[in-house]
Formats: structure tokens, sequence, C-alpha cells
């Protein structure tokens, strides 16, 4: 028997020039779809391109700064009281979002006596319910104002931390609600109920929100979002 044979009896298999070539080729493809490895000290890839920089200020008196969005190829959906029509605006042609409350009042709650009767009990127990109006100001100046529920996105800043190359985990976008109507949980107070009272866009109002965060990106206790 020859070389290859000798090879084959002990289950080593043989390739030709072509097999060979194959190999090559099948071992190229794996190591090219393999993922780069991630370096913790490097740039940030997650960022939404169309993200515009500002800040959020909750009622509490906390601000987050950082990129904010929507959903994806979503505009400002609001009832201008003035045209009286809905107009759709993208964000960022938008200067500033002010949440204006209309009214707001604790709320009984009521339950039915039984399953089949429609008489109504008081529980004892109240919930706090406000009403909002939102008035948007864009980039020109112009002035809208009217009803707004919508879902806005922030990737909070990390802070003065970033600017020295030092390790930062990765931090999660917040999500906030501008409300037309906001009903609280049973039990809550009006003042617990937190609502976004401003938002501020642009290079300038990223500015400012970093000065009034001292460079932290972040003022009060860490908010969760909505």
């Amino acid at each position: 028997m020859g070389k290859s044979s000798d090879l084959r009896n002990f289950g080593i298999p043989i390739f030709g020039f072509g097999g060979l070539i194959f190999l090559c080729v099948v071992v190229h493809i794996l190591s090219a779809e393999e993922p780069p490895a991630i370096n913790p000290f490097g740039p940030r890839t997650t960022e939404r391109e169309d993200a515009v920089p500002g800040y959020i200020e909750l009622s509490s008196g906390e601000i987050i700064v950082g990129k904010i969005y929507m959903t994806r190829d979503k505009r400002l959906k609001i009832y201008d009281s003035q045209l009286q029509r809905q107009r759709e605006i993208p964000l960022n042609r938008v200067k500033q979002i002010e949440s204006v409350v209309v009214s707001e009042k604790m709320e009984k709650e009521w339950r039915f006596k039984e399953t089949t009767s429609d008489v109504k009990e008081y529980t004892g127990r109240t919930y706090p319910l406000r009403e909002y109006v939102h008035r948007i100001t864009l980039t020109d100046g112009r002035t809208i104002e009217g009803p707004l529920s919508e879902v806005i996105y922030i990737q909070p800043d990390p802070g003065t931390a970033a600017k020295t190359g030092s390790y930062r985990p990765e931090i999660e976008p917040m999500r906030y609600i501008l409300y037309k109507t906001h009903k609280g949980s049973v039990g809550q107070d009006l003042k617990s109920l937190t609502y976004v009272k401003a938002i501020r866009l642009g290079q300038e109002a990223y500015q400012e929100g970093m000065k009034k965060t001292g460079g932290k990106g972040v003022y009060g206790p860490r908010p969760r979002g909505q």
C-alpha cells in the first residue's frame, strides 16, 4: 500500500489541492464573520444618528442631559389650538417643549358594589389626576400650544468621566411620556406624580444642562424614566 492508504487507516482524511483551497476559503469566511472585539474604553457606537442634544427637566427638580430622540421616523403630533388643526413637527425643528398644567385634583376611587350591579361605592381611597397642554417653541421662534401625547427617549450623557477616557458602564436610554391626561396610582399624591416639566433641545441647551448639573449629566436623585 501507498502512503495515502496508511494515513486513511489512521482515520486521517486526505485532501487534494482543490480540497485544500476549499478549506482555506471556509476558514477565511468564518474569520471574516467573527465580530470585532469590543473595546470598553472606545467611543460609543449605539447612539442614534437622528438624536438631538439637550436636556429634560422633571417637575421634581431632576435634570437629565444627553441625546434626545423619538421612535424612528416619528414626529411630534400636536393639535394647534390657534389654527384648529393637527400638526406634525420633526424633533430637530424644536427648541423647547414646556408642560402647562391645566388642572390637577385628587379623585375618589369608586367600584361597583357587586359584579352584576350598576351601583358604585367609594372605596375610601384616592388617586391624583392631572391634565396638561404643551407649548412647543420652534427653532425659528414660533410657538404652538395644544394637547400633546408622545413618548420621548433620552440617552443620558455619561458626564465628565467620558472626557477623561476612563471606563464607564453602558447607560441605558430612559423613556419619558408627555401626557394629555396623567392618572396616578391609588394612594399616591399630586406631589409625587412626577411629570416632564420641560425639554430643551440644541447644542446651547446641552451646554446649559451640563452647567446646571456641574458636568455630571444628571442633577438630583438618579431618575429612572417612566
